[in-house]
């Protein structure tokens, strides 16, 4: 069964999120579209597809793969 995610932590660095008893943490320097948006925008995250994040409304969606191996995609928004 696969759980909801949920943000559990927020800083001024970035924030962390629980997927599945898994931590990932996304830092504003390296996925900025979430720097400046309100709370309630930031927690609102989906599941969809069993691997993807979705924020409906901010239209951002992230795989876990992404979150799980970043070194494996290096392209970063700039």
């Amino acid at each position: 069964m696969v759980l909801k995610p949920e943000v559990i932590n927020i800083s001024e660095h970035g924030f962390w999120i629980l997927l599945d008893k898994k931590e990932y943490f996304l830092p504003f320097k390296e996925y900025p579209w979430f720097l400046d948006v309100k709370i309630s925008s930031l927690i609102n995250v989906k599941l969809i597809h069993n691997h993807h994040l979705y924020w409906p409304e901010l239209d951002v969606d992230l795989s876990t793969e992404i979150l799980a191996h970043p070194e494996r995609y290096p392209l970063r928004y700039k």
